[in-house]
């Protein structure tokens, strides 16, 4: 019979967690000066508040300004007076609370200031204006895509299936208290012929780790930004199975003069390679979004992302950001917060 002695013994092993960083990109608090004629590009996390938006250019910001009035034109071509999500200030700095995806879009702010010549006191109004693009992001939400090999007698028989239930079993235990689970697994066998050893039979075994198992929300507490949590929980669950691996290596190697099971891991044969995802209304553009490459950034207006995919695609008809469905229609309602 397969003895699966090898697999079992590290079943009850646990991990410590260890905390991760979580990412803290683009939502500093912060100030952005403006600059004119160049649209400042910013990134906000979802539900984070946004940095400080001065308008002004940090060369101006150090003169003395006579009569400054400064008007706010927001996303949709809104007059902006401040409200309880906009923080506007008498020096024409705005703040954006609690950012959502129909906040995203181009916030314009007119500077209008007087220049006054000593001699003559003659007066004369200028005007700057400054162009800053504001995006909602999210992080991406991780999982793993992994592979083991473990020798066997043969191609086969039966024990090659009860050897890869039995490890998908133990691995789904290894990590459920995290809400996490593995998921797409497969194995093949093959003849692998080993320099010195001649040929011997393996199993290749593939299968991917998530962290949305069933009832996996229940682990957000209620957090809007659930992501941090499961991608907490699956890098810590990437760390226990990869410790399980290498527990059955140091096995292996401490029964070298024992008499080992026909079926064992095979060691340095533990492969993972991390894949992102992003939320349906996001994607990533490295390409428009070079600042914020690996961040989940709210599909523009004109793209939309039904699903988990990880870019936005075309549809013309979409006027919003963060869209999740391409309208067949051109019968569009512009969100208004």
């Amino acid at each position: 019979a397969m003895r699966a002695w090898v697999l079992l013994s590290a079943v009850l092993w646990c991990l410590p967690g260890v905390e991760c960083p979580r990412s803290t990109l683009f939502n500093t608090k912060g100030f952005i000066y403006g600059q004119p004629g160049h649209p400042e590009k910013i990134y906000v996390k979802l539900h984070q508040n946004s940095p400080v938006l001065i308008c002004m250019d940090f060369k101006l910001a150090k003169k003395e300004i006579v009569d400054p009035t400064y008007l706010w034109i927001g996303p949709n071509e809104k007059t902006l007076t401040g409200n309880n999500r906009i923080n506007i200030t008498k020096t024409g700095q705005l703040m954006v609370k609690d950012f959502l995806e129909p906040l995203s879009g181009l916030y314009t702010c007119t500077l209008s200031y007087k220049t006054v010549k000593a001699e003559t006191q003659e007066e004369k109004t200028v005007k700057k204006r400054y162009d800053f693009m504001v995006f909602a992001y999210r992080e991406p939400d991780y999982s793993y895509q992994m592979a083991v090999r473990f020798t066997t007698k043969s191609c086969i028989g039966r024990y090659n299936d009860m050897l890869f239930r039995v490890l998908k079993k133990i691995l789904d235990n290894l990590v459920s208290d995290l809400s996490c689970h593995v998921i797409e697994p497969s194995y093949k066998c093959h003849s692998v012929e080993i320099p010195e050893h001649g040929l011997i039979h393996e199993l290749f075994i593939a299968f991917q780790v998530n962290p949305f198992a069933p009832g996996w929300k229940g682990a957000c507490n209620g957090s809007a930004d659930c992501e941090d949590i499961t991608n907490h929980n699956i890098l810590q669950a990437r760390n226990r199975i990869e410790e399980f691996f290498q527990s059955q290596a140091y096995i292996f190697h401490h029964n070298l003069n024992k008499t080992l099971p026909a079926m064992h891991f095979v060691d340095h044969s533990f492969q993972v390679v991390r894949l992102d995802s992003c939320r349906p209304g996001f994607g990533k553009n490295e390409g428009l979004h070079s600042n914020c490459a690996s961040c989940c950034v709210v599909c523009s207006p004109g793209t939309f992302s039904p699903d988990v995919d990880v870019t936005c695609q075309t549809c013309i008809s979409v006027l919003i950001y963060g869209a999740k469905s391409c309208p067949t229609s051109n019968k569009n309602r512009q969100y208004e917060d």
